[in-house]
């Protein structure tokens, strides 16, 4: 088995690995599909990834690029990322984190824990509850949005948060 530096010390399995595990293979697809999201981290959407994939391989449909998203996310390669009744969003990083979802661009940005904390040390859950997955998510201003929102406001009249009507 193949093992890759997590940047932590430690060595863990490659995304071949974790695919070969589940009885499949990295097929060129995939592999094109997995190489897009690694390599602009922004957390699109499939249709994103298949304007990405298509630039390399042009014969790719559509449906293939949703096939891919689906087996790496089962696979645990990745990780599918969902906001109201927006499409998903696809994000590479494993690590534990949360999303802040942009209300002034629309984009999505990961959020790193200061430090590895269980839910149940952070969160007030009721005794004998065993959580086995979790997703936490902020919505609120990117850096860059927050920016500009303060520079279009004069300091002493500084507005809440603009919202996105649905």
């Amino acid at each position: 088995m193949k093992l890759r530096d997590n940047h932590s010390g430690d060595a863990s399995p490659t995304p071949d690995d974790h695919i070969h595990g589940r009885g499949l293979r990295m097929t060129d697809q995939r592999r094109a599909v997995y190489d897009a999201l690694m390599g602009q981290r922004d957390h699109p959407t499939a249709v994103e990834v298949f304007m990405r994939v298509k630039t390399k391989m042009p014969n790719i449909s559509l449906a293939t690029v949703y096939n891919c998203l689906e087996t790496l996310t089962d696979c645990g390669i990745i990780k599918a990322v969902n906001h109201d009744r927006e499409p998903s969003r696809y994000c590479p990083n494993l690590a534990e984190h949360a999303h802040l979802f942009c209300q002034g661009c629309g984009s999505v940005m990961d959020i790193p824990l200061r430090s590895n904390r269980r839910p149940q040390d952070i969160w007030d859950l009721p005794e004998d509850v065993s959580v086995v997955q979790h997703e936490v998510s902020f919505r609120g201003l990117c850096p860059k949005c927050a920016t500009a929102d303060a520079a279009d406001t004069p300091p002493d009249t500084q507005k809440a948060p603009r919202t996105r009507s649905k």
